[in-house]
């Protein structure tokens, strides 16, 4: 149990000297809990030792006693309120300290990281887990380490009176730990089946959720609802397990403290009887021995709660260890916007996706990426943004190995418009704020202007102050692209990655769009994944990508002329978008 807390301590990092301030008041409070206990029996002795005549109780006693008592009280209340505002808060501040330090990494990783651990476990983990700390951190460390504090200053004071009853007191403390050392075994076994239902949970609710669309659709909510109600049935059958196995040593850890408290009331009545102990005493012993256990009755929810606590802290810590992509980068300011790959080699998971890729791309120039689906276009985007390291090769970007820069130093160059845009569940304008947080409400309107998308964004209930639903489902793929495009004028990057932008737009909104990434691309080192001719032909090279290699690259004159994989490209989209009805 103490090691747990050991560890529970050091997780609070920065916030450990006051978790040790707080021992000492919690401490100090019990010194004071103790001490009006033993000034009401010394006054009960003066009392009676003046009722049979032995001596006279003397006024100024009375008075003293009576200060003393209120000053021994107001000292309870005093280090029970110093040591509260010294480590209760401590919790909340270490989880949200955690919570940042969690989010910057899971920022900084290989998107692979994302692939290999499912989002219910990552999800759980910045959000159940954080709060079970959140709530139940200080609170542990205060049951058990204040509880054994407080505990053992009773003790002392029951064996300055009492040697025996003292020891007997001690003897009850250790079976009481014995059967929470038993209980915390047990807990031990159940906490990471405990841990592994409460992510099933998370993820089964998060997979259902996000698949209700397709639920609706089918009409399969029997079937789809499988897994949730899986996952629900395996978290109850865990909790009663833990329940039936917590009760039995429960009941021993609680009767062992009940039985010495008997023992404690029994001695002390003998003794008093053997006239060894004055009546004041005795009535004293009996005082002590039914609250000197209470702070460690407590401790038998705490022995299976600190194993959940273990066992969220090793799955906090895995996420910690992530190997972080751009842990020695250096933050590096480029002196151009070039871009080049060098015999590139890279694969998802011992699936390799591209094979000895070179090519250039120069400052100011568009680039335009054409090939068959699976083929790696997005993966070379991807390598140029580093959500990925190279297998083999280098990429290099204003002629410096991305690999020597930070995500942060080399990603403020570059500016991304995906085909499928997520947006947050926030305002029209902090959403286009994200592109640049300093940015003025004048510079966001200026760039939704450029971006086409200033127009409705005026016609929506509260203009720019408009809460867009969460993954901006209140507005059409349109609107959504153009805010996106947006953000992305407001970053003003010098590189801008343009992925299947206008892959999924309506005919109606293409146009908008196109004019938008006109306004951003302006002066920039355009990469750009697209199929409709229109978007390619004008670009100043064209990479076509099959299997993972470059296969063809040239100008759409100079392309266009030879018998390939380009022209067949080409003549299959001449006919797509020449379709009509007859």
């Amino acid at each position: 149990m103490f090691k747990i807390v050991k560890r529970l301590i050091d997780w609070t990092g920065q916030y450990k000297k006051r978790i040790y301030i707080g021992f000492i008041y919690a401490f100090l409070h019990s010194i004071f809990t103790a001490i009006p206990i033993m000034l009401a029996t010394y006054g009960l002795s003066a009392v009676l030792d003046d009722f049979n005549g032995k001596s006279e109780l003397n006024p100024a006693t009375i008075w003293l006693l009576l200060i003393a008592m209120i000053v021994s009280v107001l000292g309870r209340f005093l280090f029970s309120y110093l040591r509260a505002i010294t480590q209760d808060s401590v919790g909340y501040e270490a989880t949200a300290a955690e919570r940042i330090r969690l989010g910057d990494i899971l920022k900084r990783v290989s998107l692979g990281f994302f692939s290999q651990n499912n989002m219910g476990k990552l999800s759980s983990a910045v959000t159940t887990d954080l709060s079970f700390m959140e709530m139940f951190a200080t609170n542990m460390i205060n049951t058990v380490v204040n509880g054994y504090i407080t505990v053992i200053v009773l003790i002392l004071c029951l064996a300055f009176y009492c040697p025996l009853a003292g020891f007997i007191s001690l003897i009850g403390v250790l079976l009481s730990a014995l059967f929470l050392n038993l209980l915390e075994k047990h807990s031990h076994k159940n906490a990471p089946v405990h841990q592994k239902a409460q992510d099933d949970m998370v993820e089964s609710s998060i997979e259902y959720l996000r698949g209700m669309q397709v639920v609706k659709a089918f009409k399969q909510d029997g079937v789809a609802i499988e897994g949730i109600r899986k996952a629900y049935s395996d978290s109850k059958k865990i909790n009663i397990k833990i329940e039936k196995e917590y009760m039995p040593y429960n009941c021993l850890h609680l009767f062992s403290l009940k039985a010495v408290s008997i023992a404690v009331v029994a001695v002390s009545a003998w003794l008093t009887y053997c006239g060894s102990m004055d009546l004041p005493v005795m009535l004293m012993m009996d005082m002590f021995s039914f609250m000197i256990f209470s702070s460690v009755e407590a401790m038998n929810n705490a022995a299976h709660v600190l194993e959940i606590i273990d066992a969220t802290l090793s799955k906090l810590k895995r996420i910690e260890n992530a190997n972080v992509i751009d842990k020695d980068g250096q933050d590096i300011k480029l002196k151009n916007a070039d871009i080049q790959f060098d015999n590139v080699s890279f694969a998802y998971d011992e699936k390799p996706v591209l094979k000895n890729v070179s090519f250039q791309i120069p400052q100011g120039s568009t680039t335009a990426i054409v090939g068959p689906s699976g083929s790696g276009k997005t993966t070379i985007c991807n390598l140029i943004a580093r959500f990925y390291d190279v297998n083999a090769g280098t990429v290099s970007v204003g002629t410096v190995d991305v690999r020597r820069m930070t995500c942060d130093s080399l990603l403020s160059n570059i500016s991304m418009v995906f085909q499928k845009v997520y947006l947050f569940y926030d305002t029209v304008e902090n959403n286009i704020r994200f592109g640049n947080p300093a940015a003025t409400h004048e510079e966001i309107v200026e760039a939704a202007k450029k971006a086409r998308c200033h127009d409705f964004i005026e016609q929506l209930p509260d203009g720019y102050n408009t809460v867009i639903g969460e993954g901006g489902s209140t507005l059409s793929g349109g609107e959504k692209q153009r805010i996106s495009i947006a953000r992305a004028i407001l970053k003003n990057a010098s590189i801008v990655i343009l992925d299947e932008a206008t892959a999924s737009i309506d005919p109606e909104n293409e146009h908008l769009i196109q004019q938008a990434i006109s306004e951003l691309t302006v002066g920039k080192t355009v990469i750009v994944i697209a199929h409709r001719l229109a978007t390619i032909e004008h670009a100043d090279q064209i990479l076509v990508v099959d299997a993972g290699q470059i296969v063809q690259q040239g100008t759409h004159t100079e392309l266009i002329q030879q018998n390939g994989l380009y022209r067949r490209f080409i003549d299959i989209r001449e006919q797509a978008e020449g379709w009509s009805i007859a």
